[in-house]
């Protein structure tokens, strides 16, 4: 509702904090699809601030990584490496799209 309500006032950029933060996968797969068409369909900027970095290499075109307010990373999303990644994330490994995607674990109990 919040994006269609945007849209109707016609901006030539549209900037998102953590716009898919506290959805579920699906749905926030549709939202990062809704912003892909609207920037092709109406040539309008979408800046967002996301942390979820499997839906960032696969939906934007630039990334821009910051650590300790220091840009580490600034180019296309295709040409990030794990390394850059890692050092955004101050050394910490992050997983990225295929790593542990979708699988399912059983969980043990004692008794």
């Amino acid at each position: 509702m919040a994006l269609a309500r945007t849209l109707n006032q016609n901006p030539k950029i549209i900037l998102a904090d953590e716009p898919v933060a506290s959805l579920d996968p699906i749905t926030a797969k549709q939202v990062m699809q809704d912003f892909v068409r609207i920037n092709k369909e109406y040539k309008i900027s979408i800046l967002l601030n996301i942390h979820h970095v499997d839906l960032a290499l696969k939906y934007c075109d630039r990334v821009i990584g910051i650590r300790a307010g220091e840009i580490v990373f600034d180019g296309p999303a295709s040409t990030i490496t794990q390394e850059q990644i890692d050092e955004v994330y101050n050394g910490t490994k992050v997983p990225t799209m295929g790593e542990g995607e979708g699988e399912l674990h059983q969980l043990k109990t004692e008794g």
